[in-house]
């Protein structure tokens, strides 16, 4: 009798260390603390909210910094010069996985230093199967894969959003970045379109650097546009504020291929749900840890979108936002 009370008592025992084994992350179970790169494409911190989203989410699954993870956050600013320094000491420090919060030519830049540290994307640049990254969103098939937010594809409801707002639009500034591969895309292959569809006369104006955007604002203002259209990347974040009071002072509608534009006073922001894509990106750095390979995680395309609206700006600006249009907003600001 005791012989089987004694049985059972260690098959429970079994039981119970099965099952809380499985309970726990693998980071958990690891003897070391895994080292996870985050490169961030901006010297001013604005990129340190998407790496706060993934963070949260990973100490969600069980990953705690100073526990069982540590991040080396790095950035090379606007230059893309920097960064192939800045990547070249993470290689050297042997972190297990690098995090690119940047597009498409940072995640290339990365590639090219490491064939075998796994590489997590964010979302934003180009196409990653068009660009080499990946030979398909569904197996990326190297140490590259994440997500593609479609950010440069996205331009053509940009306009079609701010048209909608501001029906009396006629004649847009487009600011961009020619050395971006992305921008230059768009500005060939997007916005030409989607314009001559909204009867939109675009008038593009690039700058190539952090001291150009002044001559830049002087021409353009000469010009008399009615809105005003920032494309996204390092340039423009380093000088989102600058522009936004460029836009506001010469009282331009304005919508910006940055989510945080909105806040710094530009009138509008659509595109992928940021908050959702930090949760994904994060389940990323959850699977590789627990020994997926980058080669077989589909990269994931966005399902979820927001657009932001900024009401404090439309008053300043003189604009009144259609109530159709204020409906659809996933967020306003007051």
């Amino acid at each position: 009798m005791r012989e089987r009370s004694v049985h059972g008592n260690l098959k429970r025992l079994a039981l119970c260390a099965l099952l809380f084994t499985h309970s726990f992350p693998a980071a958990a179970q690891q003897s070391k603390t895994v080292r996870i790169a985050y490169l961030s494409t901006s010297d001013t911190g604005a990129d340190t909210g998407r790496f706060h989203g993934i963070r949260q989410r990973l100490r969600e699954l069980g990953y705690v910094e100073g526990q069982n993870i540590a991040i080396e956050y790095r950035t090379g600013g606007a230059k893309l010069d920097r960064y192939h320094d800045v990547v070249a000491e993470l290689v050297r420090l042997k972190v297990d996985i690098i995090v690119v919060g940047g597009g498409t030519t940072y995640v290339q830049v990365v590639k090219k230093a490491t064939k075998t540290i796994p590489i997590v994307m964010t979302g934003p640049g180009s196409d990653p199967v068009e660009a080499g990254l990946i030979e398909s969103l569904a197996r990326p098939g190297g140490n590259v894969t994440g997500l593609t937010n479609l950010a440069r594809d996205l331009g053509g409801k940009r306009l079609e959003l701010l048209k909608e707002a501001v029906p009396k639009l006629s004649r847009l500034a487009v600011l961009y970045d020619p050395a971006n591969p992305s921008h230059s895309y768009e500005m060939k292959e997007v916005l030409p379109g989607a314009a001559h569809a909204l009867k939109l006369t675009l008038e593009p104006w690039g700058v190539r650097a952090l001291d150009g955007f002044e001559k830049v604002f002087g021409a353009m203002a000469k010009h008399f546009p009615d809105g005003l259209y920032a494309l996204g990347g390092p340039l423009m974040i380093a000088n989102r504020k600058r522009i936004a009071d460029f836009s506001l002072k010469n009282r331009l509608p304005s919508t910006d291929g940055g989510r945080a534009a909105v806040e710094s006073g530009a009138l509008m922001f659509y595109g992928a749900d940021l908050a959702d894509s930090y949760r994904r990106v994060a389940h990323y750095v959850d699977k590789i840890l627990r020994g997926a390979k980058p080669a077989d995680l589909p990269v994931e395309q966005p399902t979820k979108f927001e657009l932001l609206i900024n009401l404090k700006t439309a008053k300043q600006i003189g604009v009144t936002i259609p109530p159709d249009v204020l409906a659809r907003a996933s967020r306003l600001i007051k």
